[in-house]
């Protein structure tokens, strides 16, 4: 029998290190990071111990990676989902859609988020993984398809607003509620709310101070809204 070829070790590898960062994903949602060994993960994953090492330094690296890959396949799903966008506003429906992605994931993995986003705060940090790497790039590559003139200075922006709307989200016995963040982000972006994927409940109530506002906006003649003089 003739050896395998480069190409074929090295499809073998990813396929194994893909598998370990999907058993990550499954069982530190299932049960927890203190609950899960890495034996654990090897086991559910098919793989051989000693191959979580090779991969990965520690668990916390795993996890992170496992993340960042979850985020980055949901975000490509959710961007690239048919109807693709076309026209003028594409580039805010995109963005708008990376929005929901991120938000969508948050609420439908708690447990998995809480966990990731705690990793980030210690002293671990931002892990340079090729995953992390890959979900920067379409986040960067949103905002270019939004407009931007400055990609570098506005994808960290997005990225810290996104990060900033994930931890209220999460936040133990006091979350704030999906659609009033959402309502935030798509404010400071000037989204539509029917772009992306918008939640069931409706866009949140306005308080009487936003209601007042928009009135405002809507009845100010033109060039006054904006201030001009």
């Amino acid at each position: 029998m003739s050896p395998r070829s480069a190409s074929v070790n090295e499809e073998l590898r990813r396929r194994s290190r893909e598998r370990l960062l999907q058993a990550t994903v499954d069982l530190v949602g299932e049960r927890g990071y203190d609950a899960t060994t890495l034996g654990d993960i090897a086991l559910r994953a098919g793989t051989a111990r000693g191959l979580v090492s090779y991969y990965f330094p520690g668990k916390r690296q795993l996890l992170q990676s496992a993340v960042h890959r979850l985020m980055h396949l949901t975000l490509q799903e959710a961007l690239e989902r048919a109807p693709r966008p076309e026209g003028p506003d594409a580039g805010r429906e995109l963005l708008a859609r990376a929005i929901d992605a991120i938000l969508g994931l948050t609420r439908d993995h708690p447990l998995l988020m809480r966990t990731h986003m705690a990793g980030i705060l210690t002293a671990d940090g931002f892990i340079q993984c090729p995953e992390q790497q890959r979900l920067a790039y379409l986040l960067r590559e949103t905002v270019i398809a939004y407009g931007s003139a400055d990609p570098d200075t506005d994808y960290p922006l997005l990225r810290a607003l996104l990060m900033g709307a994930v931890v209220p989200l999460l936040l133990p016995g006091a979350p704030t509620p999906l659609p009033r963040l959402r309502a935030e982000l798509f404010q400071r972006f000037a989204l539509h709310w029917r772009s992306g994927f918008p939640p069931a409940d409706g866009p949140p109530a306005e308080s009487p101070a936003e209601a007042t506002a928009a009135t405002a906006r809507a009845t100010a003649p033109q060039g006054e809204e904006r201030g001009d003089s």
